[in-house]
């Protein structure tokens, strides 16, 4: 018994040392999530999502995620969002909203060998693995049975809280009514060279086209 608690203590701080914040990721591969109780700090994978993960910049810098819903919400399973075609709060299409995605052309799927735990976030798509364009989940909790089949882009490392208080669907659909929503995304870079220079002039320190039917689905 006493090896095993000294193992434990032993293994502990190790652990702790591996989870990140904010400070600890590249800003060009930080994405940041506003919500109504506080912001979501996500990590993204370029280098084994890099198609994915530049889908997401473009569209965050277009500023096509602002505002956009919550549309499927599944208590113990993920939080889906991401239509920006019928999903925009300020024109929420509720007959059509999950059919929806962005301009651009679908990405090919990146598949790869990261797994889908809490916090997990990856590519919503349709029964095509290519289908994915501008929809994507965060994972509530695990949810393995996923891997290998959709494609994991990033990592919640800060304000998984405020991901757990958004507002869950019907039971089995996840269709949410009244659906919370991002109230802004953007950058670690943006948010970085948006900050205002000192007093005194010192420097600071630093889914689917529209004539698709199909619900992008995580199942």
């Amino acid at each position: 018994m006493k090896k095993l608690l000294a193992i434990v203590t032993f293994i502990l701080p190790i652990t702790m040392t591996e989870a990140k914040t904010k400070a600890d990721i590249d800003p060009a591969n930080t994405l940041l999530i506003d919500l109504d109780d506080g912001q979501v700090v996500i990590e993204m994978y370029p280098d084994t999502a890099p198609k994915h993960v530049a889908r997401i910049k473009e569209l965050t810098k277009a500023g096509k995620y602002d505002g956009v819903a919550f549309h499927r919400v599944i208590d113990g399973f993920m939080a889906q969002t991401g239509d920006v075609q019928f999903g925009n709060i300020k024109k929420l299409n509720e007959g059509r909203v999950g059919t929806g995605g962005s301009d651009k052309p679908d990405i090919p799927a990146e598949f790869n060998k990261r797994k889908h735990g809490r916090g997990t976030c990856s590519m919503a798509r349709s029964s095509s693995p290519n289908s994915a364009n501008s929809q994507f989940f965060i994972c509530l909790d695990n949810a393995n049975f996923l891997d290998g089949q959709y494609t994991v882009w990033g990592q919640v490392v800060e304000g998984m809280e405020f991901v757990d208080k958004i507002k869950r669907g019907a039971p089995g659909s996840g269709s949410v009514t009244n659906p919370d929503h991002m109230k802004k995304v953007s950058l670690g870079t943006t948010a970085k060279s948006s900050k205002k220079p000192s007093p005194g002039g010192g420097k600071t320190s630093k889914k689917i086209k529209g004539n698709k039917k199909k619900k992008k689905s995580t199942k």
